[in-house]
């Protein structure tokens, strides 16, 4: 029920406010894979929320979670104090992860987890006596959260634009190749020449000044771009040898999303380290986390002098405990539902079919689709931007989901069906039509 008398006094982010609040889309309740919007209808919840609620909306256990850690310990300061629960949960954390990373650094959300990360990868460069790595290189079309760091390492030049000047880093181009690629069922063939790229920024720049590369393994919020085969190997394979730290920034591919618990594991490449937030409390508590080589967290502690603080950083709601709660409950819900693996079995294989059934019908150039994530994109006869319009047809038509310029971008909740994919589908086909025919 509204109990506010005006919308003035909330400054939404990344919102046209304007335009919202001329003609409000208000979600009063979610269950399941639905959402429930004031005026009473049922919306089709085709993003997870923001790429975050992978078990579905409203999970008993995880409420259940929360609330009996409000009343056990709410908060407790993580500088110098520890509580049981924080160490339980890196524990529970680190049996999802690659053989070599076993440390967590615990944020509040992905543009932290990616701040820290960058800031571990400067201190563990320091620790080693290479002073002078400390440039960054990125990627065009990725995002890594809001933040100085994020920002000056991501590749969406509206969330650079006017915030300079930023870290020093480059960036690598992306791997969206609609000429050679379009209607790719899961990764595209054509591309991996494009890892070679990052040899000549090493060299440009002189791999003694690079700590670090960071990419998303699929690129969300920049469009679900997805890399070539072999390409993330390659970038392995290149880091490795100029002793460049590599960072998989999986706040959006982990947890399930592309059928296992991360792409690291998936595409069987081992990064230094990996950034992670969304589904690792299936969003209803704000937590973030980067899984650190032991290495460089053994590098950083121990080039400090004993019982000296060794990494000048961190957040009041590092670990936060109700936060904690929640992961372990969400945790459980993935290991006893299978839902880690799922996308990856005949349900990913239904979405990718379904999905790619979209291929001819007017104004579609490309689909394309890994585990349960996916993106169709339009173009107009006349150029014109029609991703937010479709965006509004979607919803008008009981489905909610992610416009990134013309293209609609997918990451249902892991729960789905094999009827809310044909939903999906049969409205995107309708839309189509009607605008484009």
């Amino acid at each position: 029920m509204k109990n506010y008398t005006s919308m003035d006094h909330f400054w939404m982010p990344f919102t046209a406010n304007r335009a919202f609040k001329a003609a409000p889309r208000i979600i009063e309740r979610a269950e399941g894979i639905w959402l429930y919007a004031d005026d009473g209808r049922k919306i089709l919840d085709a993003t997870g929320g923001l790429w975050c609620v992978n078990a579905g909306h409203g999970r008993q256990k995880i409420a259940d979670a929360i609330a009996q850690q409000a009343m056990k310990l709410d908060y407790s300061s993580p500088f110098n104090l520890g509580h049981d629960i924080g160490f339980e949960f890196a524990e529970r954390l680190v049996k999802y992860t690659p053989d070599n990373l076993n440390r967590v650094f615990f944020t509040n959300s992905g543009s932290e987890a990616v701040e820290s990360a960058l800031k571990i990868a400067l201190a563990y460069q320091n620790a080693r006596g290479k002073k002078g790595k400390y440039r960054f290189i990125g990627r065009e079309k990725a995002y890594h959260g809001v933040n100085f760091g994020g920002i000056s390492v991501g590749g969406l030049t509206p969330n650079r634009k006017g915030f300079g000047p930023l870290l020093p880093a480059d960036h690598l181009p992306h791997t969206l190749d609609l000429q050679r690629n379009a209607f790719s069922k899961g990764l595209p063939e054509q591309g991996i020449e494009k890892a070679d790229e990052l040899a000549n920024l090493l060299q440009f720049h002189d791999p003694d000044s690079i700590a670090a590369v960071i990419v998303e393994p699929i690129s969300g919020a920049g469009g679900v771009v997805l890399p070539p085969i072999g390409y993330l190997k390659k970038l392995r394979e290149l880091c490795t040898k100029h002793d460049v730290l590599l960072i998989f920034d999986e706040v959006i591919t982990g947890w399930g999303r592309l059928g296992a618990s991360f792409a690291s594991n998936r595409f069987e490449v081992e990064p230094d380290m990996i950034t992670s937030a969304k589904g690792i409390t299936n969003g209803t508590v704000p937590l973030g986390a980067v899984f650190v080589r032991d290495e460089i967290c053994d590098t950083v502690i121990n080039a400090a002098p004993e019982g000296a603080i060794e990494f000048f950083h961190g957040y009041t709601y590092s670990a936060h405990p109700i936060a904690c709660a929640a992961g372990l409950a969400t945790m459980d819900i993935y290991d006893e539902e299978g839902l880690l693996e799922r996308a990856g079995g005949e349900i990913g294989a239904y979405w990718q079919e379904s999905l790619h059934s979209l291929q001819g019908e007017p104004g579609i150039v490309d689909v394309r689709n890994y585990g349960l994530i996916g993106a169709v994109q339009f173009a107009a006869p006349d150029g014109s931007l029609v991703g937010p319009k479709i965006m509004q047809r979607c919803y008008e038509k009981g489905m909610s989901v992610r416009a990134v310029g013309d293209i609609i971008a997918f990451s249902p909740p892991l729960i789905i069906e094999k009827e809310h994919i044909d939903q999906i589908v049969e409205t995107l086909s309708a839309i189509a039509r009607e605008m484009f025919a």
